[in-house]
């Protein structure tokens, strides 16, 4: 009776103690993503080239998918924000005429294509320094 109580508390332990790791690891992976495009944001801003925003887009989104499901989740979650809070904005200064639209579907075209792990230098703009 007693080994079969251990038995059972074993896999009970086991249970708990793997879904708390993933849960650890999707946290993980979450952070490292989010510097990732924290990363990639940084890089764009101190590049300052000309059509450059997709590739940097598609690269953060990229670095940060590479992390695992945490990091698609980082991801997806910056880049939505990253979009919407601007549309919003543009919302109050120039009402439903769509302003700034185009480039927004544009960047989340950007988005998607680094998350699922193309090569963001498919956007790479010509001249960019190989430091980016």
């Amino acid at each position: 009776m007693s080994t079969m109580k251990l038995f059972t508390g074993l896999i009970l332990c086991s249970l708990v103690l793997g879904v708390h790791s993933r849960w650890f690891s999707f946290l993980g992976e979450a952070y490292e993503g989010a510097k990732d495009m924290w990363r990639a944001y940084s890089d764009m801003r101190e590049a300052n080239y000309k059509n450059s925003d997709k590739y940097f887009h598609a690269r953060g989104n990229r670095d940060a998918a590479e992390r695992g499901p945490g990091g698609v989740w980082a991801a997806k979650v910056i880049s939505d924000a990253r979009e919407i809070i601007p549309r919003v904005t543009d919302f109050f200064k120039h009402g439903d005429s769509g302003h700034g639209l185009e480039d927004s579907r544009a960047d989340q075209a950007a988005n998607e294509w680094g998350r699922s792990g193309k090569d963001p230098n498919h956007f790479r703009p010509a001249g960019l320094p190989d430091k980016y």
